[in-house]
């Protein structure tokens, strides 16, 4: 039986909001703007940038506008993972720092001579990458409508993505379409809607709400129970967390496909309201912003709680 989305999770405790607050600017500024509704946050944002993580990070590019030293990861891999950590952070993509890192990056680094040394913007072969990088570009300023067709074109039939199409899979990888489907709604979000990219997207959207966020469309029965597991950050894999997150954000709280992985996400919940980090997959980059692995964290709680609220609104 298929039960009402509307989730029954409490708010959170004021003593979980406390933990919550008492941590790196990324992280205050969004529970002030997503849990707490405080409406002038601009103060606490520009803080990311000039304090904490954001700083670091910041700081810790190279004068090539790449980060890493190429030798524990590959730059590729440093280089989009770090830009993704800011992106999670919140940095605000006009202060003057991120901007000139963003300009560096824009200017200076490519995929390599493996994929014909593409811009960074532009891109390279794998769809679960592309879709990341498509979302960065919106986010920064940095958009690639080259790179959204060519996402466009390799959508398969069954609505979804998969990396290994290339190799001849017809059937979508939940890992690859939500990298992708990611990309897609922060591109239409930042430069506006596109009739062909959002039915594209809605297809893709299908594919995952068809299969309850989990499930196989032929038995259904769970795909990979480690998606139960929340991650953080998620890199190119899926987990509940991240599919629920995408379709909230996407509008679909109303939609009983989603009970399943509301459950699921409410079941992860501790007695004193927070949530653990269940998983931090192999290559984390700054394993010290990501959290220890079944420790309380405040990413898996600002995101599970931001979710289970907008559900409720």
């Amino acid at each position: 039986m298929v039960r009402d989305t509307h989730t029954t999770a409490s708010p959170p405790a004021t003593s979980v909001l406390d933990w919550l607050l008492d941590s790196d600017p990324s992280i205050r500024w969004q529970v002030l703007q997503d849990l707490a509704d405080v409406d002038d946050i601009a103060s606490e944002r520009g803080r990311v940038a000039d304090e904490g993580w954001g700083r670091r990070l910041l700081y810790e590019q190279r004068p090539d506008g790449q980060w890493g030293d190429g030798e524990a990861h590959p730059f590729w891999w440093t280089n989009l993972y770090t830009l993704l950590y800011l992106r999670d952070l919140g940095v605000d993509p006009e202060s003057d720092r991120t901007r000139h890192a963003i300009e560096l990056v824009h200017s200076s680094v490519t995929w390599g001579p493996w994929h014909g040394d593409s811009p960074f913007f532009e891109g390279e072969e794998e769809p679960c990458i592309n879709g990341r990088v498509v979302a960065l570009g919106a986010y920064f300023g940095k958009p690639s409508l080259r790179l959204v067709d060519l996402l466009l074109s390799e959508q398969l039939g069954d609505g979804g993505w998969n990396c290994e199409a290339h190799r001849g899979s017809v059937r979508s990888s939940f890992h690859t379409t939500i990298c992708v489907l990611e990309g897609l709604l922060a591109h239409e979000q930042s430069i506006g809607g596109d009739p062909v990219v959002r039915e594209a997207r809605e297809r893709g959207e299908e594919y995952l709400l068809e299969r309850r966020l989990l499930r196989r469309l032929s038995t259904g029965g769970i795909i990979d129970e480690g998606w139960r597991h929340l991650a953080f950050p998620p890199l190119w894999r899926y987990d509940v967390l991240r599919g629920l997150e995408y379709a909230v954000t996407a509008g679909f709280k109303d939609d009983p496909r989603l009970a399943e992985a509301i459950d699921t996400v409410e079941s992860r919940q501790l007695p004193d309201g927070r949530w653990r980090l269940d998983v931090r997959h192999k290559d984390t980059l700054y394993e010290e912003i990501a959290g220890a692995p079944g420790e309380p964290n405040r990413w898996i709680t600002l995101r599970a709680l931001r979710a289970l609220r907008r559900l409720r609104q």
